[in-house]
C-alpha cells in the first residue's frame, strides 16, 4: 500500500476556444468536479468500484470504461506497473457534453490521483502531457490542470526547406554540429539539460546566447514535452457568464462538420485576432475585446448546431455584454461583460433561449485561478 491510500482532487470547468483560439486558448472557471480515489486492499474481491453524485449522474459509466479511471490506468501504464484496485467516488457539477471541459475534469482527476497514490513520481509538465496526449489538444486539459487563462503551442520541429521538384533537402545534424544555413553562432549552441521522471528544471541565469530548449517552471511560462504553455493575465474588469442550455451536443458532431482545410485570408484573420484577444484579456480594453471575439476557423460552422445562437448572441449584446463566444464546442454561450452589465446579460440570454423553448443555466461565473487542488 502507498502512504497514502486516499485522495481527493477537485478540478475546475473550463472554457476552450474564446472565439478565434481555436484548439490553444482555454480558461478556468469556478465550477468543479470533486474525484476521490481510495486503494482497496489488493486480497479485495472487487478492484474497481465507482459511485457518483451529481445531477448527472445517471450519465456516468461506473466500469472500466470511466473516463477518470481510464486517465488513472494510463499513469500506471507509463510507470510500467499494474494500476492498483480502486474505489472512485465522483461528484458531478460541471455538466456533461455542454461545452465546459467535463472530459478534462475526468482526465485530469484521474491522473493527478494516480500521480499521488504512486507517490508522485512525476512531475506536472510530465503529467501535463500525459493529459494532452488522452484527451487529443491542450485547450481544456492545460487550465484544467493549472488554472488560469492558458495558451498552448507546439514545439514541432522546423521542416528543412523545400528543393526544387518539391522534395525536402536532406540536411545532416550530427551531435555537436551547426548547420550552415543557421543564424546561430557558436555561442548559441544549447546546453543540454537532462529532465529525469519526476525531475522539476530548477531555474538558473542564462548564459549569453543561450537556447533553452525546456524553459523551468515559472510564472509565465511552462515547458514541457511537445508543447510550450503560457498563461494569459485576465483582467480584473472582464466577466465571464456562461449560458448552459438543457441540450447536450457531442465533441465530435461538432468537428465533423469542420472544413479540412482554410484559407490564407481565413488564417491571418484568426491569427491578428488571437493577438488581439491576449491584449484584451490583459488590458480589459472592451472596444479590443468586442473586435478580437471574432473568429473564422470554427464558430461559423458550429452555430448551425445550436438552437437560437443568434438570437442568443444579439440579445447579449443589447444587453451590454462585448460580445459572445462559442465554449469549447457547445453548446454553453460565454458572453463577456463588465460587471455592471452581468445581471441584465444574464436576464437577456436566459429570455431569448427560452423564446426557443430552451431552459438555461445562466450565471456569472469567476475565472479560477488554482488549477487541480489536491486533498488527502
Amino acid at each position: 500500500m502507498s502512504a497514502t491510500s486516499t485522495v481527493t482532487v477537485t478540478v475546475p470547468a473550463t472554457t476552450a476556444n474564446l472565439g478565434p483560439g481555436f484548439d490553444c486558448i482555454g480558461a478556468a472557471l469556478s465550477l468543479y468536479n470533486h474525484f476521490q480515489f481510495s486503494l482497496i486492499e489488493p486480497s479485495a474481491t472487487e478492484k474497481l468500484i465507482i459511485t457518483v453524485t451529481g445531477a448527472e449522474a445517471a450519465k456516468v459509466k461506473t466500469d472500466d470504461s470511466n473516463l477518470a479511471y481510464q486517465a488513472f490506468v494510463k499513469l500506471y501504464e507509463y510507470l510500467r506497473q499494474p494500476p492498483p484496485p480502486v474505489t472512485i467516488h465522483i461528484d458531478m457539477q460541471v455538466p456533461l457534453a455542454r461545452g465546459l471541459g467535463s472530459s478534462a475534469t475526468a482526465i485530469v482527476g484521474g491522473l493527478v490521483a494516480a500521480n499521488y497514490l504512486a507517490g508522485k513520481p512525476l512531475s506536472q509538465v510530465e503529467v501535463m502531457q500525459l493529459a494532452i496526449e488522452l484527451e487529443g489538444h491542450p485547450d481544456n486539459v492545460v487550465p484544467a490542470l493549472l488554472g488560469g487563462c492558458r495558451l498552448a503551442a507546439s514545439k514541432a520541429p522546423p521542416q528543412p526547406p523545400l528543393a526544387k521538384g518539391g522534395l525536402r533537402e536532406e540536411i545532416p545534424l550530427f551531435k555537436g554540429e551547426i548547420i550552415e544555413s543557421s543564424p546561430l553562432n557558436q555561442q548559441e549552441i544549447t546546453e543540454q539539460i537532462p529532465l529525469f521522471k519526476g525531475e522539476i528544471i530548477e531555474s538558473r541565469p542564462l548564459v549569453k546566447g543561450e537556447i533553452i530548449e525546456s524553459p523551468p517552471l515559472a510564472k509565465g511560462g511552462q515547458g514541457g514535452g511537445s508543447w510550450e504553455i503560457c498563461d494569459i493575465p485576465w483582467h480584473s474588469s472582464i466577466v465571464p457568464v456562461v449560458a448552459i442550455p438543457d441540450f447536450e451536443l457531442s465533441t465530435a458532431e461538432a468537428r465533423k462538420v469542420l472544413p479540412s482545410d482554410y484559407s490564407k485570408a481565413d488564417a491571418i484573420f484568426n491569427a491578428a485576432h488571437v493577438g488581439l484577444l491576449v491584449r484584451a484579456l490583459e488590458t480589459g480594453n472592451e472596444n479590443w475585446l468586442r473586435a478580437a471575439l471574432q473568429d473564422k476557423i470554427h464558430q461559423p460552422y458550429r452555430q448551425s448546431l445550436i438552437q437560437g445562437y443568434e438570437a442568443v448572441q444579439q440579445a447579449a449584446v443589447a444587453a451590454g455584454a462585448c460580445g459572445t463566444v462559442i465554449s469549447g464546442a457547445g453548446p454553453t454561450i460565454l458572453a463577456l461583460t463588465n460587471a455592471a452589465s452581468a445581471p441584465a446579460v444574464e436576464r437577456a440570454m436566459a429570455a431569448a433561449w427560452m423564446e426557443f423553448g430552451v431552459k438555461a443555466d445562466v450565471r456569472a461565473i469567476a475565472p479560477d485561478t488554482q488549477g487541480s487542488q489536491v486533498s488527502t
